[in-house]
């Protein structure tokens, strides 16, 4: 046995251990420790909050704690009614503006980020929150990811990146060919299409022709220790699943500085590599999908295989 495979062994590494790292909230009733997020007029929560994330949020006029059990904070709005989704809008941006400026959580770090639509919310209008933040409030993000692979004398090759040494989150792992959060009144293709060009320098016709929607995958995480964002903050998410195949002599290079370089892994050097835990934590449970997808993680070959199945599609406590 090799080094690699007794410390695999040692710490049970497996299929289902890497769906179960994005998938590790408990199910059932939630800990009435959290506080649960509410927006003006709807008895439904948007997010689970961390006590001493609450304790430390420089709350401002629009928003309403109550620290009674149930635990809950209360967005209010301040439009009377004459325009909700503009003053919860207005009531998170204000809060994050101090919250950046103040340098008050390590998830933002000290930076403001791109809008990402509160999916749970229905309202006329969409209403949204920065991308960083979304996570302090435990709302659900919504995810695109494109698997690119080729055929060489019948053997499949899947194009992984690595990330750029210099990434806030997960620098230097290995990821999913593309990927990117669905920003604020984007589609998950326009995503893909848009990452797609950035990342891995694919045309956008390219992307359309080839292509195809293989579904969605959900999970819901607690940060751990590792994270550079807050501990234990509540991570609930729905991700797309792209897959593409590409003509043998079409090379993805990188168009931005967020990519060092892909390589095209053969099918036994991915599983060995996502089981070395390689690989960013979300793309490994993309590409299980993958591979299940693909025929590669089967009934016969994977004893955890229905348990896994299940886990990649788990009920999310909040509306999608």
């Amino acid at each position: 046995m090799s080094h690699d495979e007794d410390e695999r062994k040692h710490r049970d590494v497996n299929f289902l251990s890497l769906v179960a790292a994005c998938d590790n909230f408990p199910s059932g009733p939630v800990d009435d420790r959290y506080y649960l997020l509410y927006l003006p007029g709807d008895d439904q929560p948007h997010g689970y909050m961390l006590p001493q994330v609450v304790a430390r949020m420089p709350f401002t006029s629009a928003f309403e704690v109550n620290h009674e059990v149930p635990r809950c904070v209360s967005v209010l709005d301040q439009s009377d009614g004459d325009d909700i989704p503009g003053a919860v809008n207005a009531a998170f941006q204000d809060l994050i503006n101090i919250c950046v400026e103040q340098k008050t959580f390590r998830a933002l770090a000290g930076m403001h980020s791109e809008p990402f639509a509160i999916p749970s919310a229905r309202y006329e209008k969409p209403v949204q929150i920065e991308r960083f933040a979304a996570q302090l409030f435990g709302i659900t993000h919504r995810g695109a990811h494109l698997v690119a692979y080729t055929f060489r004398d019948s053997e499949m090759y899947v194009w992984i990146p690595r990330r750029a040494a210099h990434l806030f989150t997960y620098p230097g792992m290995l990821d999913t060919t593309v990927a990117g959060g669905v920003k604020a009144g984007a589609s998950p293709l326009r995503t893909i299409i848009e990452e797609a060009h950035e990342e891995a320098s694919l045309p956008e016709d390219l992307v359309r022709r080839l292509a195809r929607c293989r579904g969605t995958i959900t999970h819901m995480s607690v940060s751990g220790e590792e994270s550079p964002a807050e501990e234990g903050l509540v991570c609930p998410d729905y991700t797309f699943v792209y897959d593409m195949e590409l003509p043998p002599d079409l090379v993805p290079r990188p168009n931005d500085d967020e990519v060092a370089g892909f390589t095209a892994m053969t099918v036994e050097d991915l599983k060995a590599a996502m089981l070395r835990e390689e690989f960013k934590d979300d793309s490994a449970v993309v590409l299980v999908d993958f591979l299940i997808r693909h025929g590669v993680i089967t009934p016969e070959n994977e004893p955890d295989f229905v348990e896994i199945t299940m886990r990649l599609h788990r009920k999310l406590p909040f509306r999608t």
